[in-house]
Formats: structure tokens, C-alpha cells, sequence
């Protein structure tokens, strides 16, 4: 039986972070690490776990490299503290650990929730994201943001039990979020000394309207699908955009 431990990174969680914990209960070890938040989160989690740090904020995939370096377990689960493993996912996870697996990193489809609305088209599901790892031969990249786990050559396998992600409460948290992923992006590429061309200014933000309304049908969401697919396609413009000088 392979031992799992749970790692959750956090920053004034308290609306979420109860509901995610106690959807882990079943793992071995849950570590947090909290970037000194100034609600109740870090109470909150110690009622369910002693290992909750506390760490200043290195970027997302450090700062989940970090969390997984306080696991006493190979095999680490990460999620968001707006998530949810649901029962049935929980039971296939374990019954995966029973065994040897056959991968050192699995995938997960992803249900994300809008005002708890769960949103099926606009390229919002089956949204396969990777989140369980064998922490010996995988970690994240070392983003400020949109970090991503980089297995060896052992292959990616798949769980087809998805995550529930109540990722935004409404449309304005939506936009705020994506106000200040834009800015995590440029900020990460002016240190590499890049800025967008007119390309990436004028030609992607379209584009992503048109893959995200038409060809990922967003339509079928109706107005909510209408404002995903534009705001996409501002948030496109506007990460591009705060790469270049306003000089």
C-alpha cells in the first residue's frame, strides 16, 4: 500500500479551506503551507492536520515545491484549497495506491464551478489537470504562475473520476483573479526580458474569442458563455500588454 500525503497551498482560504480538508480526510498526511494569511485559515487547518507552516510567497510552482517538501510520503496529491475530491475519486486514488502504479504522475478531469454553476463547454471540462505525483520523480516548474508538474519519461496516467473546483464566486472575482494572473505572467516575462509583439496584442486575443465561443462551444452556455469567451479573450490582450514598457 503506497502512502499518500496531501498538499495544499493557502492564503486567506477561510470560505474554502474546511470543505477541502475535510474531503482528504482519507490520506495519510495533509501538509499546508499558508502565506500568513489574516483570517482564520491557519485555524481552520490545524483542526485537521499538526503540519500547517507558514511561508512568504515564492511564486506558485515554488511554492508547491516547497509544500511537498514537508511531506514525509513519495506519493503526493496536490490541490487548491477551492477544491474538492470527491468520494468516488477518493475510492479510485486509494485503490491505485494498493497496488504499484504504473505512472509516476496522474491526471485528473476537472469540474470548475462558477457561482455554483458548473460549467461544462468553453473549454472548461473535462479540463484534465495533473495533481497526484511520485514527488521522487516529478515536481513543478518554477512559474509565478500557471506552474505545471514535469514527469520524467515514465508517462502521464489518467484517473476518470474528476475534481470539483468552486473556483470563483461570480463574475467579478473571475475578472479580479484574472487581473492579477495577467499580471504574475508579465511580471515573469519582463525578468526573461520579453515583451508581446503585435501578434500576440492583436491576433491571439481574437483567436481565443473564436476557439473559446465557437469551436470550444461556449455558445452553449449562453450569456455565461459569452462573457467567459470575452473575458478570455481580454485577459489574452491584457497579460501581453503589461509586458510592454508604457514609455
Amino acid at each position: 500500500m503506497q502512502k499518500v500525503s496531501v498538499v495544499i497551498i493557502t492564503k486567506n482560504e477561510e470560505k474554502n479551506i474546511a470543505r477541502c480538508l475535510e474531503s482528504v480526510r482519507w490520506a495519510d498526511e495533509i501538509v499546508v503551507v499558508d502565506t500568513f494569511s489574516t483570517d482564520h485559515t491557519v485555524e481552520l487547518c490545524r483542526r485537521f492536520t499538526d503540519k500547517v507552516f507558514q511561508e512568504k510567497w515564492l511564486g506558485y510552482g515554488l511554492q508547491k515545491n516547497f509544500c511537498a517538501s514537508k511531506a514525509r510520503n513519495k506519493w503526493v496529491l496536490n490541490i487548491d484549497a477551492d477544491e474538492v475530491i470527491s468520494l468516488e475519486c477518493a475510492e479510485a486514488i486509494q485503490k491505485l495506491m494498493s497496488g504499484e502504479p504504473e505512472f509516476p504522475l496522474y491526471r485528473f478531469p476537472r469540474k470548475n464551478f462558477i457561482a455554483g454553476r458548473w460549467v461544462r463547454y468553453a473549454g472548461w471540462y473535462p479540463d484534465l489537470i495533473a495533481r497526484l505525483y511520485d514527488r521522487d520523480r516529478v515536481s513543478f516548474s518554477n512559474s509565478m504562475v500557471h506552474e505545471r508538474l514535469t514527469p520524467d519519461n515514465g508517462g502521464v496516467g489518467i484517473i476518470n473520476y474528476p475534481i470539483l473546483h468552486y473556483s470563483f464566486e461570480g463574475m467579478e472575482d473571475y475578472i479580479q483573479r484574472q487581473n492579477r494572473y495577467s499580471s504574475l505572467y508579465a511580471e515573469e516575462k519582463k525578468q526573461m526580458d520579453w515583451e508581446a509583439n503585435w501578434s500576440h496584442l492583436y491576433v491571439r486575443p481574437v483567436w481565443i474569442f473564436f476557439k473559446t465561443y465557437f469551436f470550444r462551444q461556449g455558445f452553449r452556455e449562453g450569456f455565461l458563455g459569452i462573457f467567459l469567451s470575452l473575458s478570455m479573450a481580454f485577459y489574452t490582450y491584457l497579460k501581453y500588454a503589461k509586458t510592454r514598457s508604457t514609455k
